[in-house]
């Protein structure tokens, strides 16, 4: 058991045979500072109190964290490996399953090469585990079909911030500074719903005098307290964005000197949003040209603003254009690098940014190293203990791979940490593929929609049971500390890619006895990359309760603000985005009139894996709906409640009708946190951004019928 640590004063609220924990959530990238109540007498987990000195979010905590612990000895989790017989699942020894394991990995790598084994990663799990499964892929399996499911979360921004500011990482600024801006512009965010804690620092800011835009095509809550609600079609942000600036520059709003200095392409840029009048910009987003004009005027005029963005403009065929453009806005101001100001891509997953950042992504290396660079390959190389040449090449992103299990060119694959089954897009493509599999291995702890596929289901432990460090939206490095023993026979996710290497003969690699010796190789394989962890140490997170990355060495203070003197691109400048608006992946047809978006709700979080098992969740919101404005249902006869079609080239669902004014009439919402039948994805368009690879999950064309 490791340390009890009780930090902001509340051993008072410490019950007779309890024990307080202080470690971090487990959702979404704010991860909130909680003490975990442990009974001293069983070890186990039997409530939460808020962490108040935590600086992030003060106390504050949502609907999910408040529950989060109810997860630990859920009497749905499971406890032993399972092996599918005869079509069910029978428990059986760890023994049995690595020897089935490895009996089908070597045979099937044998017959077809290396690469017909493929590994699908998760960001919910430590920067140890997630840095550790692109090493499991290259070296302990020797293949080049690795990605994430971070491809369907962040992938957008990652791109967009790499080709604008030269890297990539969540916030410019330290989030208690939000609360000193003078305007914040909201793109593609629902952060009231999506990142609740978070919305007491742009309250603050409000309190003193700070104006809040939001472009959203909802009238979420976040929109409703909005000084300017930016109605736009989904799919239009890049018009918008382009609209903004042109005013932007067209009214002096632009610090030339800034500007000048420190970024490249700002004629390319003038001369491509020169078009994008207000006229123009309203006939293309559907937003009223008076409040396009209205919020570049608060935006333009904003001493201190912070552009930040999320999903909503990511998860587009364009999402990478779209986060230049919102990231050039804040560029035109001059508001990169200063105190209160810069932009910020509001992480989904509770380590989105540093599971981004250590080599799981199909084309990544440790420390956002590149694959396709000889020289970064020869440093990770080195650190490994492997020849350069040993490294596979860079494979296909999350969708793809189930393009390659298609094409049978991966015939078997170990998911760890996600969920696809429920959060990719065109489900029907994805179970065709699980189903083609020859083999696969599922690691979780609860009987995931992916895991139904398996042949091997792996029990893992929860956050609670093991140690390690995230690193949340800001970019700040944390601790996540053991608070109870694994549950039944449950193995870490390193412990098993370790036992896996080992029985394919490259256990000399994964020589690890615990999570440290993995962040000490971290900071290693790191040093020298665009994301430097090599000054961070476990002492050095608790007594500074965090750092911020870049930290090259011990002595350097972390960097709580980036970009206060240059840029992360070769010659140190922005790089400008003069990018024009471009049509959706899918349009609205005769045939399929309508748009739909979707999104998060409050009670829940990512595929559902873990809140559709807690109950006071699912009582909350049991089951998917579907947003219409009272227009559009009246054209179907549909009322409050009634069952509804919903149809794209794809798939088709029912699910039940909530009329509201807080959509736009030629758009519909389903939030996506069910499975099967409930599942929105199968709606959804897999076109992917040709950068990113991220699919374009927040437009696709349908039709309704009334059941």
């Amino acid at each position: 058991m490791s340390e009890f640590l009780v930090k902001d004063g509340v051993k008072n609220l410490q019950k007779p045979g309890e024990k307080l924990v202080t470690t971090h959530c487990c959702y979404c990238g704010m991860q909130c500072g909680m003490h975990i109540r442990v009974n001293e007498k069983s070890g186990k987990v039997v409530g939460v109190e808020p962490r108040y000195d935590w600086p992030v979010t003060l106390g504050k905590m949502c609907p999910k964290g408040v529950t989060a612990y109810q997860t630990v000895n859920h009497k749905e989790r499971i406890l032993k490996p399972l092996i599918k017989k005869n079509g069910q699942f029978v428990e059986s020894s760890w023994e049995e399953a690595y020897d089935l394991i490895e009996k089908n990995f070597k045979q099937l790598q044998a017959e077809h090469g290396k690469d017909a084994v493929g590994v699908f990663g998760g960001v919910s799990m430590t920067n140890e585990k997630c840095y550790l499964v692109g090493k499991y892929a290259r070296v302990g399996l020797g293949t080049r079909f690795l990605d994430y499911n971070g491809r369907f979360c962040m992938s957008s921004a990652a791109g967009g911030l790499m080709k604008t500011l030269g890297v990539d990482r969540g916030s410019s600024l330290p989030l208690p500074e939000f609360e000193h801006t003078d305007c914040l512009f909201m793109a593609g965010s629902n952060t009231a719903e999506c990142h609740p804690t978070m919305i007491q620092w742009l309250w603050k800011a409000k309190d003193k005098g700070a104006k809040l835009i939001v472009a959203d095509p909802r009238e979420t809550p976040t929109a409703r307290v909005a000084d300017v609600h930016l109605d736009l079609k989904p799919g239009s942000d890049s018009a918008l964005a382009n609209g903004i600036m042109h005013l932007l520059i067209e009214e002096g709003y632009v610090d030339e000197e800034y500007v000048n200095e420190r970024c490249n392409n700002y004629e390319e840029l003038k001369a491509m949003v020169k078009k994008f009048t207000p006229e123009l910009t309203e006939s293309i987003t559907g937003v009223a040209k008076d409040k396009i004009i209205k919020a570049a005027r608060i935006y333009g005029k904003s001493p201190r603003s912070i552009v930040a963005f999320c999903r909503g403009i990511e998860q587009q065929n364009k999402g990478v254009d779209n986060v230049t453009l919102y990231t050039s806005m804040a560029l035109l101001r001059g508001q990169i690098g200063k105190f209160a100001s810069g932009v910020a891509t509001i992480t989904g997953q509770g380590n989105g940014q540093g599971g981004r950042e250590h080599g799981q992504k199909a084309d990544a290396l440790p420390g956002y190293r590149k694959i396709d660079n000889p020289e970064h390959v020869k440093y990770v190389a080195g650190v490994w203990g492997i020849k350069p040449e040993e490294m596979p090449k860079a494979g296909v992103s999350a969708y793809e791979m189930f393009d390659e299990i298609q094409n049978e060119n991966i015939r078997a694959m170990h998911i760890m940490c996600s969920n696809p089954a429920v959060s990719a897009p065109n489900l029907d493509h994805i179970w065709s593929g699980l189903k083609k599999l020859e083999f696969l291995v599922v690691s979780d702890f609860f009987l995931s929609e992916t895991a139904e596929f398996a042949d091997v289901i792996l029990p893992t432990t929860t956050w609670a049971e093991d140690e390690g460090t995230t690193t949340n939206l800001e970019g700040r490095v944390i601790r996540v500390r053991k608070v109870t023993e694994p549950l039944g026979e449950a193995k870490t996710d390193w412990e098993i890619m370790r036992d896996i290497a080992k029985r394919m003969g490259k256990g000399k690699f994964f020589n690890y006895e615990n999570p440290r010796q993995i962040f000490e190789e971290l900071r290693i394989a790191s040093k020298g990359g665009k994301a430097d962890y090599h000054g961070i140490t476990w002492e050095r997170i608790d007594k500074e309760d965090g750092v911020f990355w870049p930290c090259p060495s011990e002595d350097h203070p972390g960097t709580p603000t980036m970009f206060k003197e240059k840029f992360g691109t070769e010659d140190g400048k922005a790089n400008l985005a003069a990018v024009d608006w471009a049509e959706p992946g899918e349009t609205p047809t005769t045939e399929y009139p309508h748009i739909l978006t979707t999104g998060r709700v409050v009670f829940h979080y990512l595929s559902g894996t873990q809140t559709r098992r807690v109950d006071f969740l699912m009582e909350q919101c049991p089951l998917p709906y579907i947003e219409i404005h009272p227009e559009l249902a009246s054209q179907y006869n549909i009322s409050n409640k009634d069952k509804v079609l919903i149809t794209s080239p794809r798939s088709n669902m029912t699910v039940e009708a909530r009329i509201t004014k807080a959509i736009r009439k030629d758009t519909v919402f389903i939030p996506y946190h069910w499975g099967k039948e409930l599942a929105a994805n199968q709606l959804t368009n897999p076109a992917l951004d040709p950068v990113s690879r991220m699919p374009e999950f927040k437009v696709a064309a349908v039709k309704l019928e009334k059941v």
